[in-house]
């Protein structure tokens, strides 16, 4: 299974000035922003007394994990969900679809704030609902920080070459999935729960460099059932 692509590309996600210009990104702006809101937080809540070092290295922790599992759910459920009609095929389009397409657009490679501070928000509401924030609010931070790792580690894989072992092997899982096999490797950040879930795939072999717009045919192994 593949899908057709453009390489080194970009096109008008949007008819509308405004929202053509919200959907793109520079990929520092989610670090800018978030970075120095969540640290101010952190130590906010760290100062007043209202987390203690020690509960916060555990909450943390747990909130990366549920970052984790938030990837892979968003990315395999909504991202890849395409419906049965041109509401949900179009939702598809905006959401995924187009970075599928357009891979190397680099104006849409993290998560626009538009996109991002609506879902904070209904995070940080809820976990405000439950109370106890010496737990809550380092959990929402882990969760935060999850999510940037995330954004960043996508941009790496898409526009940098990577130096270690572990970023050429992560680089692949995600090029596979672009290139090779779409219904596989769903974590970005993560191989471990591809593996875990049996969603992970690999291309056996280079295949010749395709022509822009021209889908790649590599052989593929994957460890789930066809």
């Amino acid at each position: 299974m593949s899908r057709p692509y453009l390489r080194h590309q970009s096109a008008r996600m949007f008819e509308n000035n405004f929202l053509e210009a919200c959907s793109k990104v520079h990929p520092s702006v989610p670090f800018i922003f978030y970075i120095p809101l969540t640290l101010g937080f952190f130590a906010w809540a760290l100062y007043r007394g209202m987390t203690s070092p020690g509960t916060s290295a555990i909450f943390v922790s747990l909130g990366a994990l549920t970052w984790v599992a938030m990837e892979y759910c968003i990315h395999r459920y909504f991202f890849h969900w395409e419906g049965n009609g041109p509401f949900t095929r179009r939702v598809h389009e905006i959401a995924h679809g187009y970075h599928h397409k357009y891979p190397d657009d680099a104006q849409r490679l993290v998560m626009p704030l538009g996109a991002s501070i609506p879902l904070a928000i209904i995070i940080g509401g809820l976990l405000w609902l439950v109370g106890r924030p010496a737990e809550t609010i380092p959990y929402f931070c882990g969760i935060v920080w999850g999510y940037l790792y995330y954004d960043f580690t996508h941009w790496a894989t898409h526009h940098l070459a990577p130096r270690t072992a572990w970023g050429k092997a992560l680089r692949a899982h995600h090029m596979a999935h672009h290139f090779a096999t779409p219904d596989r490797n769903y974590g970005i950040s993560n191989m471990w729960l591809d593996v875990v879930v049996g969603s992970i795939g690999r291309r056996t072999k280079r295949a010749s460099a395709p022509e822009p717009g021209e889908s790649p045919r590599p052989e593929v192994t994957s460890s789930a059932a066809e």
